[in-house]
């Protein structure tokens, strides 16, 4: 259902990025991207909206702003987003609903 939406919403706002999410989701579950909180706090800068097609794992630190949004979160992940303060963790869909057109948002494998 998640890549159907996702392939919907590309075509309606003309946003090519959801289109890749719905591919990068689309591949086998052995396959899928899983990222580590520590990555997203190396590649994201303050203030970021990232997108993880995939699963987001505990393990790092994360000392910057940033609004994480994601398949799945692991609990540890979720415990290390709420003690950051200025994170976020939200699911792919609703990031969707609040930037329908994709900008500024990074993907992160």
């Amino acid at each position: 259902m998640l890549i159907r939406f996702l392939r919907r919403a590309a075509n309606e706002y003309k946003a090519g990025i959801w289109d890749y999410v719905a591919d990068l989701l689309e591949k086998p579950t052995r396959r899928r991207v899983e990222v580590n909180v520590g990555k997203i706090n190396r590649f994201a800068n303050d203030g970021d909206v990232v997108v993880v097609p995939g699963k987001v794992l505990g393990y790092g630190v994360l000392s910057k702003r940033v609004t994480i949004a994601a398949w799945s979160f692991s609990k540890g992940a979720l415990e290390v987003i709420k003690r950051s303060g200025g994170a976020e963790a939200i699911t792919i869909p609703e990031l969707v609903r609040r930037n329908n057109k994709g900008s500024n948002v990074k993907i992160i494998i």
